[in-house]
């Protein structure tokens, strides 16, 4: 059986390794082929969790696209196998199989479109938007034997991201515990409404959860 051609490209890294940081330079894309990585971005000296990408998803392509400094820091959640090309390497397998380069305009798109929700919540200061935000990418993080989030470092971390009172994240998660879409058991945090939590980060039609009358 013949080898993939594709192996050659091919680059391993282990849970926690940083695959590049905001602001280096880079000359490579990346097409994940098995685990997800965290990307990351500063703001205002803290780094806050802006994507979490999986298999077939890809990060890095503004580097030989626009030739740009790295805009964000990319971290390995698990092991990670990912396909690693430079401009040229990219050119040549997108002439070969025009396909790759309809799916990645489609996710660049989609990145787009997901960009403007975020810019939307952050512009209208939806909270409620903003944590059902974060705690979608939280969970996306999960792995199978840890199936939910600490309670009192998940608030501590959506506090210090958005720069909002722990009492106020603790009453807007409250709220989405009460609405069924989070259930809270002691001191941990589990999704129970991947659905309507999507629906509150804008990509929906779902309308944040009152707390009380």
């Amino acid at each position: 059986m013949p080898d993939d051609p594709l192996q050659k490209f091919a680059k391993i890294y282990a849970p926690g390794t940083v695959v590049f940081r905001e602001g280096e330079a880079g000359d490579e894309m990346y097409i994940i082929q098995r685990g997800k990585v965290r990307v990351s971005k500063d703001f205002s000296g803290k780094p806050h969790v802006i994507a979490v990408l999986d298999k077939g998803e890809f990060f890095g392509e503004m580097a030989i696209v626009s030739q740009l400094a790295r805009t964000a820091t990319v971290t390995a959640i698990d092991e990670v196998e990912a396909l690693a090309f430079d401009r040229d390497g990219l050119l040549k397998m997108i002439t070969r199989n025009p396909r790759i380069g309809l799916s990645i305009i489609d996710r660049l798109c989609r990145r787009l479109q997901a960009a403007h929700r975020k810019v939307q919540h952050l512009v209208q200061r939806d909270r409620s938007g903003l944590i059902a935000l974060h705690l979608r990418h939280l969970f996306q993080e999960l792995v199978q034997d840890t199936p939910s989030l600490p309670i009192a470092a998940t608030l501590d971390d959506a506090s210090l991201a958005f720069e909002l009172p722990v009492e106020e994240v603790r009453k807007t998660v409250e709220g989405f515990a009460t609405a069924g879409i989070l259930a809270i058991d002691g001191d941990r945090i589990t999704l129970r409404d991947a659905g309507r939590l999507e629906g509150l980060t804008g990509s929906g039609g779902a309308s944040p959860p009152r707390r009380g009358a």
